[in-house]
């Protein structure tokens, strides 16, 4: 994985979420339950994310957390960059500490190459853009299964 399980439960609600209607909060338990992911680490995500100014937070029985932006103007770069930083991408593979483009490692270019690629992926997808695909995605699934329990019907 190129970011961490923070960063991809921080990406898995903040699709959740982009879904949530405008004005309306999303409890823990509920995007834990419908994105697989333990409560209580969820919980500590999402709050860091509340005070870094991607979410907001509302206590009480209709409370919760909303995104405080529109889904389309959160990238995936800004959720994994707040959640694990960007160092790991300026490191060099091979743990070398004098690594750079005039004294390069034997993966140095390979890796700037595929670290260019990562970078724009993660700086040009947005979670309106990840939440549109998944939607897409269990629509053909849903009508895969429609179409089996036709043809198992049928047999």
């Amino acid at each position: 994985m190129i970011y961490s399980r923070s960063a991809e439960y921080a990406i898995r609600a903040f699709i959740y979420l982009a879904a949530v209607p405008e004005g309306k909060y999303a409890m823990v338990k509920q995007i834990a339950e419908q994105c697989d992911i333990p409560a209580h680490f969820l919980a500590k995500i999402l709050q860091q994310m509340a005070r870094k100014g991607f979410l907001r937070s509302s206590k009480g029985p209709t409370g919760g957390f909303c995104l405080r932006m529109p889904a389309d103007e959160i990238s995936m770069l800004q959720l994994v960059d707040t959640i694990d930083g960007l160092a790991d991408y300026e490191r060099c593979p091979g743990g070398m500490t004098e690594c750079n483009d005039s004294a390069p490692c034997g993966m140095h270019d390979t890796w700037k190459a595929l670290r260019s690629r990562i970078m724009e992926y993660l700086e040009h997808t947005s979670i309106e853009d990840l939440a549109k695909a998944l939607a897409q995605k269990k629509k053909s699934l849903e009508k895969v299964h429609k179409t089996r329990r036709s043809t198992a019907k049928k047999a």
